[in-house]
């Protein structure tokens, strides 16, 4: 039996919150598997926009560098304020 082949999609425009949900998850895996605090290495990367915070494990850098810093905090606040701030 072939093994089955993985299809990327491709999206245009904005990312969605799932798009950067899931991208943080991708990019914490990958940073813990190597070793990594990943919670210290992303702040490090949102604050500074120094890609070498983040690993290029599992391509978690080319991962992050696809959405705006700015739209990644706006996803962590709004996330914080609607399941913490309750």
């Amino acid at each position: 039996m072939p093994e089955r082949e993985h299809t990327g999609v491709f999206r245009v425009g904005a990312p969605t919150a799932k798009d950067i949900r899931q991208i943080f998850s991708h990019v914490y895996d990958a940073l813990q598997e190597k070793g990594y605090n990943p919670v210290d290495q992303i702040v490090g990367y949102l604050l500074s926009g120094d890609p070498t915070y983040v690993t290029s494990h599992r391509d978690a850098r080319t991962v992050i560098r696809q959405v705006d810093r700015l739209l990644l905090l706006e996803e962590l606040v709004r996330w914080y304020v609607e399941h913490r701030l309750k």
